[in-house]
C-alpha cells in the first residue's frame, strides 16, 4: 500500500466506490464480449480494449463514431452480453469484507454499468447491494464528469469535499478529482505500477475503518 497520510488523518463523512476494478474485477467477461464486437464492426481490439474501463458503453461507442451505427441499440448489446456472461468475475481481495464492515447510510456504489449489470455481476463477485446506488442510467454524462459522485454525495447527505472516493482507472479518477473529493486508487487489476500523486492500495486488508463518536468515517493501516 501507498499511504499518504493525509488520508489516516482526517475523517470523511461517507465512502463512494466504482464497481469495476474496484471492488470486483469483471475484466476477462467485459474483454471477451468487448473484444468480440470490436472483430465484428472492424475496430482494431489491442488499441481498443485499454478505452472501454470506466466508461459507459454508450460513451465507448459513441467515441469510436462509426458510419451508420446505432449508438443506443449497440450499447443495449453490449449490456445484455455482459448480463448473461459473469464467468470468472471475483470480488478484489478483502472487498466485501471491507464494504460490510461500514455503516449501510455512509457509503455508495457509482458505476458506469447499468443497474441490471451491476447487480448482477455484485451477485457473482459476492458484494453487498449498497443502500445507494449510482448507475449509468442515473446521469446524463458519464465519467470522467463528476456527476455520479455528486449525485451520490447528495444521496447520502454529505459534501463531495467530505467522502473518500476507491477508483481504479483514468476515467473515474479524472470523475473523482472533479469531484472534489479525496482518493484511493486501488491497484489490484492494473497490470503496471500506476504513476500517480493519490494513496493506492492492492488489497483492502491492508485498512480498516473506524467509525468516531460524531458518526465520521476514519482509516486505519493494518
Amino acid at each position: 500500500m501507498s499511504a499518504h497520510a493525509p488520508l489516516f488523518n482526517r475523517a470523511f463523512g461517507a465512502f463512494l466506490f466504482d464497481m469495476d476494478g474496484t471492488v470486483l474485477n469483471s475484466i476477462a467477461a467485459a474483454e471477451r464480449i468487448w473484444s468480440a464486437w470490436a472483430l465484428r464492426h472492424g475496430v482494431d481490439v489491442e488499441t481498443f480494449l485499454p478505452t472501454i474501463h470506466g466508461a459507459r458503453a454508450i460513451d465507448t461507442i459513441t467515441r469510436l463514431n462509426l458510419p451508420g451505427l446505432d449508438a443506443e441499440e449497440q450499447a443495449a448489446y453490449i449490456t445484455a452480453a455482459e448480463i448473461n456472461d459473469v464467468e470468472g468475475i471475483v470480488e478484489i481481495p478483502a472487498a466485501a469484507a471491507f464494504l460490510g464492515s461500514l455503516p449501510k447510510d455512509r457509503w455508495a456504489m457509482v458505476t458506469s454499468a447499468p443497474r441490471d449489470l451491476a447487480l448482477r455481476r455484485m451477485a457473482a463477485a459476492g458484494i453487498p447491494e449498497p443502500a445507494v446506488m449510482i448507475t449509468a442510467e442515473d446521469v446524463k454524462a458519464g465519467k470522467p464528469d463528476p456527476s455520479g459522485y455528486l449525485l451520490a454525495a447528495k444521496k447520502l447527505g454529505v459534501e463531495p469535499t467530505d467522502c473518500l472516493i476507491f477508483e481504479d482507472a483514468t476515467v473515474g479518477i479524472q470523475a473523482a478529482e472533479a469531484a472534489g473529493a479525496a482518493l484511493m486508487i486501488i491497484t489490484t487489476t492494473h497490470q503496471h505500477p500506476v504513476e500517480t500523486a493519490h494513496a493506492t492500495l492492492a488489497s483492502y486488508d491492508a485498512i480498516s475503518v473506524k467509525v468516531d463518536a460524531d458518526g465520521w468515517l476514519r482509516l486505519r493501516a493494518n
